[in-house]
């Protein structure tokens, strides 16, 4: 039987509420937001709902001033479209993020968050996430003051993000952390100093979508001294990413402020990985980037972590477009390095660039052992650098491809 409390109160700038059930062929248990309702409306709402209900918003834009928070399981929260639904936070006073759910389960879909002053969308220790059909934007622009993340799972489990729509976040727009089973598919990604970033995740399939005008496409990071380390098993393929040239307007000290502009698919410290049918252009520091922590020059104290990108598969992209304005401290690394073989200025990034750092464990005759080799391969007339890591040492920059001729078997796809 389906109950609907249904929410009408006037909020000045809405327009008043509206005529049109928004729960009208919801099954089961569903609460109505109509666009007057408040923001203690809608908390109301999201803390009243029983699990399995469904808290369905009418179409308007709904102007909130404090933070909103979901515990209940197995909860949908839906719009009437990303366009239609607006949840706006321009005028936040109060709260982390704009929305933060803990509850199991939950659904999103055809909806809006804009303008919030911190994370938007955060999702913490859930099993079940399921993102649709949502938009997250900064409305201004990229910005320094624009909140970190846009979609923000960590810590969860049974992740699908689909055809969404994310600009403006001054780190990630799509950021999964710490998580595993993880699908990001057919969403359209703009304007963020990180596009798409995967941190500290194992299983995770990243295809079909489209980033372009960030700073850095798409990320996989491993980093030290979180709860969850050492993520592994991310296949990324069918997407198309390219002119993410958006200058870094990341805040100081962010980790993702190292990312140089111009920066198309970059993989830190990761393991297992494989990047294939992508097409990746027109960028202007480097198409693909490969390095270990080392570069970062930030002290790790944490023994467990693995700084070292191993087991990486990277085969039949399609790559083009010319690289030679790397930026920042990494951008320096490949401009000093590039300097050593290319003999005068303007100096042009190959398509691939490896720092070139290995872990002196792993090496078995001068290379890595077969299970943990970076491979390279099918990738057209694709070029590439190994910038041997730190400069001044034996081994001098090198452009021979041939010790990356080699393979390992496909990932296995993820299902959720």
């Amino acid at each position: 039987m389906r109950a609907n409390l249904f929410f009408a109160i006037g909020l000045v700038g809405c327009g008043g509420s509206s005529s049109v059930d928004p729960c009208a062929g919801v099954s089961g248990d569903c609460v109505a937001i109509d666009s007057g309702a408040s923001g203690e409306d809608i908390q109301a709402a999201l803390i009243d709902v029983p699990a399995g209900g469904t808290v369905a918003f009418a179409a308007g834009t709904y102007d909130l001033q404090t933070d909103l928070s979901l515990e209940v399981d197995d909860v949908t929260l839906e719009g009437a479209g990303s366009d239609a639904t607006i949840l706006s936070f321009a005028h936040q006073i109060d709260g982390a993020q704009g929305l933060l759910v803990t509850g199991n389960g939950v659904i999103i879909h055809d909806i809006a968050v804009e303008d919030t002053p911190g994370d938007a969308i955060k999702i913490l220790g859930a099993t079940g996430v399921t993102i649709q059909h949502t938009r997250v934007e900064w409305t201004a622009g990229p910005d320094v003051n624009n909140g970190s993340y846009g979609l923000y799972p960590v810590q969860c489990s049974n992740v699908l993000i689909e055809d969404s729509v994310v600009k403006g976040a001054s780190d990630s727009g799509i950021y999964v952390g710490q998580s595993n089973l993880v699908i990001i598919q057919n969403n359209d990604v703009e304007f963020n100093v990180a596009g798409i970033e995967i941190e500290n995740t194992s299983s995770a399939d990243v295809h079909d979508n489209t980033t372009t005008n960030n700073t850095g496409g798409i990320l996989v990071f491993n980093l030290p001294g979180l709860q969850v380390e050492n993520g592994a098993g991310t296949r990324i393929f069918h997407n198309q990413v390219f002119s993410n040239n958006t200058e870094n307007f990341a805040p100081s000290g962010n980790i993702v402020g190292l990312v140089p502009t111009g920066t198309g698919i970059a993989v830190l410290a990761a393991h297992s990985i494989e990047i294939f049918d992508n097409d990746i252009h027109d960028h202007l520091s480097v198409n693909l980037g490969i390095i270990s922590y080392t570069p970062t020059m930030i002290p790790i104290t944490d023994a467990t972590y693995d700084q070292y990108p191993t087991a990486l598969e990277i085969h039949d992209n399609r790559l083009s477009g010319t690289s030679d304005m790397p930026t920042g401290e990494l951008g320096g690394l490949l401009i000093s390095a590039i300097g050593e073989i290319q003999p005068n200025p303007p100096y042009i990034v190959p398509d691939f660039a490896w720092d070139g750092v290995m872990d002196p464990a792993r090496i078995v005759g001068g290379d890595y052992s077969a299970d943990d080799k970076i491979c390279i391969h099918d990738n057209g007339d694709a070029d590439f650098i190994n910038l041997a890591w730190p400069l001044g040492d034996a081994t001098l920059p090198s452009e021979d491809m041939t010790p990356h001729a080699c393979t390992h078997a496909p990932l296995p796809a993820v299902t959720l």
